[in-house]
Formats: structure tokens, sequence, C-alpha cells
């Protein structure tokens, strides 16, 4: 195997993969390519640094590489007998039983799949299977709680359940490059289901970066590199049919926007369950401005795994792709008259349906913190639209549709991002409050959400804004709001503490 660099925004070392051992420190100072820096940032000095070993490294690059998901991380190493706490908010008996009750959740939804036989984290309640959408992303977050987890004996740990929960979806992609939308335990394994529309919201070539070099994993930074680059061409051959340079949305599941006004009128899934095919609709394709953050997202980590694997013109052109679809959003899929982030229909027509497509935007860092005019739309977005309490900025934020917006659904039903606040909302606010300095409001949400689930220690997936009741529709067990639950209390904690 060829040598694998790994990389520090300032510091990068040159390891051979077989043996581990260290040849070369080198200075890293691409400041286009440094990763997003976390709700607090480490400020490393811009001179040579001495020879680090790899455990040391990897501390660093917990601290410091891509992941907003890592405020803080003292260590991935498991403690022998009883896991760690964190030192909870306050000393309410509700917080240590709701964590106890989270950590079972999660324990009880660990499954191996019809078409994978390693276990992986499945989303729980009603949805025994995984989503790309949201599966990695959730798998990360779990490998950040490792520390206060203690696998039985033969069992998986949380970094070994989040590799599954990437290596999975590399092992059912396609020849031609599409990676599934989904793996269900109810797949068969003849005719497997998943690929009848793309669902895609957190990259999952972002959450393999910064699983692989939280992990030193250098066989998972190899194989999302490859599969990643892959489906990047599937989206650009099937997903561009306009021409455009943007991602194209074809129905309702390809965003995971089920029963949302958004997609009113559009069906659920794509023609003969093949996301290649666009429903023969007037307004469809549309140019849909999450979807296009998510391929922004992913090729930004693309372009820091060709670097850290030595490919240094590759990582050049992943760079400027993902300039290039990063201005094509603002340019065409913003309304300033509005400071909303719009669908752009086949007839040119914006779908002024002002819904979370707004944070998914944000959650790719599409909006850059230092420029003046990107700067100006961000604060146009927040205050007219994400921290207004009459849209978003619910007693629960976040709502998936504006209080505002004439399409909100009430009474709120179950699965419906019409109106509720989603627990999958939630749990991606770490990966951009903190980024744009909104960390005071960050810490509310948390508070909240934190509250509302340890009222009655349960599990759900969606809940009213205005009260913080879950809907009661679905059973409980549901493995985002355990894992909202599990990390919100750790960053709101102060130092992790052995015991009860």
């Amino acid at each position: 195997m060829p040598a694998v660099y790994r990389y520090h925004p300032y510091v990068a070392h040159i390891t051979n993969a077989p043996t581990g051992q260290f040849r070369l420190g080198i200075v890293y100072t691409e400041p286009e390519l440094a990763p997003r820096p976390t709700s607090a940032p480490f400020r490393m000095p811009r001179a040579p640094m001495s020879f680090t070993p790899r455990r040391d490294f990897l501390k660093l690059a917990a601290l410091t590489a891509t992941s907003a998901a890592l405020p803080s991380l003292p260590t991935l190493a498991q403690s022998p007998g009883a896991p760690a706490l964190p030192h909870f908010p306050t000393p309410d008996p509700r917080w240590q039983r709701t964590w106890e009750a989270a950590l079972a959740v999660l324990a009880g939804n660990l499954h191996s799949m019809p078409r994978y036989p390693q276990p992986v984290l499945v989303e729980g309640a009603v949805y025994p299977g995984i989503w790309q959408e949201c599966a990695p992303h959730e798998g990360l977050v779990y490998a950040t709680l490792n520390q206060y987890v203690i696998a039985p004996p033969g069992g998986p740990t949380p970094l070994e359940v989040a590799r599954h929960n990437h290596m999975a979806f590399f092992a059912q992609q396609r020849p031609d490059g599409q990676i599934p939308s989904s793996i269900k335990l109810a797949d068969p394994i003849e005719n497997p289901g998943g690929y009848g529309q793309i669902q895609m919201v957190v990259p999952i070539a972002v959450t393999a970066w910064e699983l692989s070099q939280l992990t030193a994993d250098d066989e998972l930074l190899v194989t999302a590199y490859n599969a990643c680059s892959r489906w990047d061409t599937w989206l650009r051959q099937y997903r561009d049919t306009r021409k455009t340079g943007l991602v194209e949305g074809f129905c309702t599941y390809d965003t995971g926007h089920d029963n949302s006004p958004r997609w009113a009128g559009i069906p659920n899934r794509c023609p003969d369950a093949d996301a290649r095919k666009c429903p023969p609709i007037a307004s469809m394709p549309r140019l849909c401005p999450d979807l296009s953050a998510t391929v922004y997202g992913a090729r930004i980590a693309l372009a820091h795994m060709a670097n850290a694997l030595g490919k240094g013109d590759e990582a050049s052109r992943w760079h400027d792709d993902a300039e290039k679809i990063r201005q094509l959003i603002i340019t065409k899929l913003y309304s300033p008259e509005d400071a909303a982030f719009y669908d752009l229909d086949a007839q040119n027509k914006f779908v002024r349906v002002r819904s979370d497509v707004l944070s998914r935007v944000l959650g790719e860092h599409v909006l850059k913190r230092y420029d003046p005019h990107d700067k100006a739309i961000f604060e146009a977005i927040w205050t007219r639209h994400l921290h207004n309490p009459r849209a978003f900025w619910a007693p629960y934020p976040l709502t998936s549709i504006s209080q505002e917006d004439p399409t909100f659904v009430r009474p709120i039903p179950r699965n419906s991002w019409g109106g509720a606040s989603q627990t999958l909302t939630a749990l991606r606010t770490p990966r951009w409050m903190p980024h744009y300095g909104k960390q005071a409001e960050f810490t509310h949400l948390m508070q909240q959400w934190c509250e509302a689930i340890s009222r009655h220690t349960e599990f759900r997936q969606q809940m009213d804004p205005t009260t913080g009741d879950f809907t009661q529709a679905d059973p409980s067990g549901y493995s985002p709001a355990a894992l909202v639950f599990l990390d919100f209390t750790r960053r709101l904690s102060h130092t992790p503490q052995k015991g009860a």
C-alpha cells in the first residue's frame, strides 16, 4: 500500500500504512483546504513542529480536523469497568436516568443486515434500517461517545459500529457508482431496494473523512475516497440533466422530506424505483440547494482525502469543483428579497416554501464566514428566519417549516417535515451553529432538547415546536433522539468523571 498522508491543518505526517512508522513531518499551509474549525477552535502556531507520535497526532486530529461534531474528546479509549460519565449540568437525577436509557436504546439498535453481516446502528423505532442521509453521521456521533460505552464481551465498540455504518453503504455500491439510499432489515438479498432515490443530507464523504482521521483507519480512507469519487461521477451523470452544474431532485424522498409541503404534488419515489428516472412532470426536475450543498461538502472532503493520500492534483480539482457548485448555489438558488434558499423548478420558478433547507445549506458551510457578501446573506437568513421566534426559532427549535409560512402543517401528524421540530435537524446543529458563532443560541437549543427528551425519558422522531411534546404515534427507541441527548449532554457538561 502506498504511503498515506495524515494531515493536520498545519502539520502533516507521511505514514507507511503497513508498519505505522512515521517517516517525515512537514508543515501544511494551504488555507483553502484547511479543515472546518470546531466550536472551540484549537489554534496551532504556524511554525514547524517537532515529530509527533501517532497517538498524539490523533488527539490533535480529533480536536482540529474537519469534524464540527468534536468539541471535546479527552480520550477515545474505553475505560475498564464502569463507563465514564459526564459531569451533568445539574444534580437533577433525570440527567443520569435519561443518559442510561439513551445508551440502552443505542445498544438495542445494533443489528447486522441481510446484505451486510457486521453490526450497524439502525434508526430504530419504526425504521429498521440505515439511511444514507443520516446513518453515517449517526455512526460518527456514536464514535465520539466511545469513552462512555462499555461494549459487551465480543460486542462492537462505537468506533467499530461507526465504521460499519459507512462500509455497509460502500459494500452495496453498484458498478455504475450509485450508493444506496438505504439498507433495511427487510431487504431481500436477491432483489435489494434502496436505489429508488438518492436521499442524502450530511455527506457520507464528510463523515467518512472525519471518522478516518479520528481512528487512523487507512482502509476506510482509501475505500471512502474511491467510493465517494464514483458516487460524485454518478450524480454528475444522472442528476444534472439540465447541465447547470447543480444537483437535481426528482422526488420527495431524495431529500428525506416526508410529508413536506416543499414537495407537494411530487411522487415520493422515482419512477420504477430507479433514481436515474425523473417523473414526467412539467416542473421537474428541480435544482435543489440542499442536495447541491451535500455535493459541495462531499467535494471538500474528497479534497482533504486526496491530500491525505498524496494526490495533490486531484485535491486541487476537487476543491475547484466544490467552489464552482458553491457559487452556483448562491447565485442561482438564493432569493435576496426573501433571504432564503429555494428549489428552482424546470420552469425557472422558485418553490417558495421556507423550510429547513436553510440549515442544511449552512450545515455544509456553503456561506463563508470571512466573505462580506456571504456574511451578509448569513445574517439575513439568521435574523429573518432561523433565529426569528415567529419563524424557525420556536420555544423548541428548529421547526422544519417556518411558522410564518402558510404551508406550516397543524395539527402535527406523524413523520411530518411540514412543521414539527425534527430530531435529525437537532442532531445536525453542531455542524453549523458554533461554526457561525452562534454558541449561546446553540446552548439554548441543546438545553431545550435535553429538557424535552428527559421529561418522559422517551426517544422519538419529532416534537411540537411550541410545547416540546413528542409525537406519540410511533414507539420510542429512535436512535437519533438518543444521540441528541447524549451528545448535547456531553457538550453541556464540564469535565468527565468516573462512576455514578
